[in-house]
């Protein structure tokens, strides 16, 4: 087991975390015992026992018959108890309600967590033709318009990513490191960042990062579908994130007396 600040690790509790991590990735897709046993090398009666525990605790379900897994509610209630208590959050929404209202498109704020951006607040088109997106989704910092945005904030060689072959959505997502690190002297270079249907197909999207912490973990986007996507409304959606990033990272409101999260 690792140490941290001096600190054994928990083998038990590095288990359960690594299964729901697991089981959330999965998603819709159900696992069956032997499975989530051989993926993380835990015994058999050991990764029985785990389950039926998580189980009972409402953080993992099963079926009828009790041989198919998945991610309980419990995950959902934690999820948005993190949402509900972050500060930033709750401060930034309004500002995003508002350039939603203005653009018609679907706004999006996220969070740099490790390698990948996780989606905080979404605030959905006003068109009939949406992007597809919901709260909680992980992507590939190097894929997409918030993630570029978030990296450019941080110097080449400080990138957290590790040194192999880059993840592939589309086939416009980079998948090479110096093509990568390219774009991101051209995002640090225009204050923004570009996703050419580099996250999904027919979708592009302009990312700012939220700059109250240095580096910036926080960034707000804009996604549209390229079928509707004009230099004239290119030219509106820039000016409009650029002024609502202004807005929110002047208008903050201090967050004294609140625990300073690593």
């Amino acid at each position: 087991m690792s140490e941290g600040r001096g600190v054994r690790g928990v083998k038990s509790a590095a288990r359960t975390v690594a299964l729901l991590e697991l089981l959330a990735a999965r998603g819709e897709q159900p696992s069956r015992l032997d499975e989530l046993a051989e993926d993380l090398g835990v015994p058999r009666s050991s990764m029985y026992q785990l389950l039926r525990t998580l189980v009972d605790c409402g953080w993992v379900r099963t079926d009828a018959t009790g041989s198919l897994y998945g991610i309980g509610i419990r995950a959902l209630l934690t999820g948005t108890s993190y949402l509900d208590g972050d500060r930033r959050i709750r401060a930034v929404r309004p500002y995003l309600d508002e350039a939603s209202d203005t653009l018609g498109e679907t706004i999006h704020m996220a969070r740099l967590d490790g390698p990948d951006v996780v989606y905080l607040v979404t605030r959905e088109s006003h068109e009939y033709l949406r992007t597809i997106s919901r709260v909680g989704r992980r992507v590939p910092a190097h894929a997409g318009a918030l993630g570029k945005a978030l990296l450019a904030e941080r110097a080449d060689d400080e990138l957290p990513m590790a040194d192999r072959p880059l993840t592939a959505l589309t086939g416009n997502t980079h998948t090479d490191r110096a093509a990568l690190l390219d774009d991101l002297a051209q995002v640090r270079e225009r204050g923004y960042s570009i996703d050419r249907e580099e996250t999904v197909t027919g979708i592009a999207g302009f990312g700012f990062a939220l700059r109250y912490d240095t580096p910036a973990t926080d960034a707000i986007s804009c996604s549209v579908p390229v079928a509707r996507l004009t230099r004239e409304h290119e030219v509106h959606i820039v000016s409009v994130m650029r002024e609502t990033r202004a807005k929110i990272e002047t208008h903050l409101p201090p967050v004294s007396g609140a625990p300073d999260w690593r």
